[in-house]
């Protein structure tokens, strides 16, 4: 099975799955996460599952009492566990202020290649410091799958997105036991009321004008619509897709890039020079 492995920095993790938050999905696949985990850590505690007669029973389930807990995608509603002798704590919120990046980087696979068992198990072992069980797992999964999937897919349609912004992001692939450089294609809409928001990923062996049209079509038969301005940076394949794709639409070269182009072909010094001015 492919296995993502991005290459990402901090800075971009945490940009991109903030950006990428449409109606709190972050918030609801860490809420499942970490409402779940506490209830596993709690059932270890205690050495019995719910109405389980255990010579080994540790204590009683006590319910749940509510906290919020503030994380980097917003502030989330949680069930903490509790028994009766008063003594279960669990470890997942210190563990997630110590491993918070690695943990968004985690969900931002989710987003771009689906749920799927590895990416789950990753997650919980950052949270728990340890591995569990493979049905825990795959109960887990079934949880949070419906959630990505309805985020990849959703529908664009009650949206106008004028400006459309595309770039590609090149990550580690692990395929076949070797290791490859794939594209994930990315577009970024900006609505009339200049909100931005990504509203697709793609992963592809390569950036050309078919990828490219490829994945314009996806967000066209998701509802995307309204765009009127296509900003990019001048990829010969990219800028040929984006003239079929959108034939109402104008280009623009993105100045980023352009800026960046102009640096990576002028003298280290003069560089230095122009950076303190």
């Amino acid at each position: 099975m492919t296995q993502v492995h991005f290459t990402l920095n901090n800075e971009e993790v945490q940009s991109i799955i903030e950006h990428s938050v449409k109606d709190d999905v972050s918030k609801n696949i860490l809420t499942t996460v970490f409402n779940q985990l506490m209830e596993n850590q709690r059932t270890e505690y205690i050495q019995a599952d719910d109405y389980e007669r255990s010579e080994s029973r540790q204590s009683q389930r006590n319910g749940y009492y509510e906290r919020d807990f503030t994380t980097r995608v917003g502030t989330l509603e949680l069930k903490v566990p509790r028994t009766r002798d008063g003594e279960f704590s669990p470890t997942v919120f210190e563990r997630y202020q110590r491993n918070e990046k690695a943990l968004l980087a985690s969900m931002l696979e989710m987003y771009v290649s689906g749920v799927s068992t590895r990416k789950v198990s990753k997650i919980v072992e950052e949270l728990c410091g340890k591995s569990v069980s493979k049905s825990f797992v795959s109960s887990l999964t079934e949880q949070l799958d419906p959630m990505v999937n309805e985020w990849q897919n959703r529908s664009l349609s009650g949206t106008n997105y004028p400006y459309l912004m595309t770039d590609v992001l090149y990550i580690k692939v692990r395929e076949d036991h070797r290791v490859l450089s794939k594209s994930c294609h990315i577009a970024i809409g900006i609505t009339e009321g200049g909100d931005r928001e990504i509203i697709g990923f793609m992963i592809q062996n390569e950036e050309s004008d078919d990828t490219w049209s490829i994945f314009f079509e996806y967000l066209k038969e998701r509802g995307l619509k309204g765009t009127e301005l296509i900003i990019s940076d001048a990829h010969k394949g990219l800028v040929s897709a984006i003239r079929k794709s959108f034939t109402n639409a104008s280009w623009q070269r993105c100045q980023v890039h352009f800026l960046r182009n102009i640096f990576s072909s002028i003298q280290k010094r003069i560089q230095n020079r122009l950076e303190k001015q």
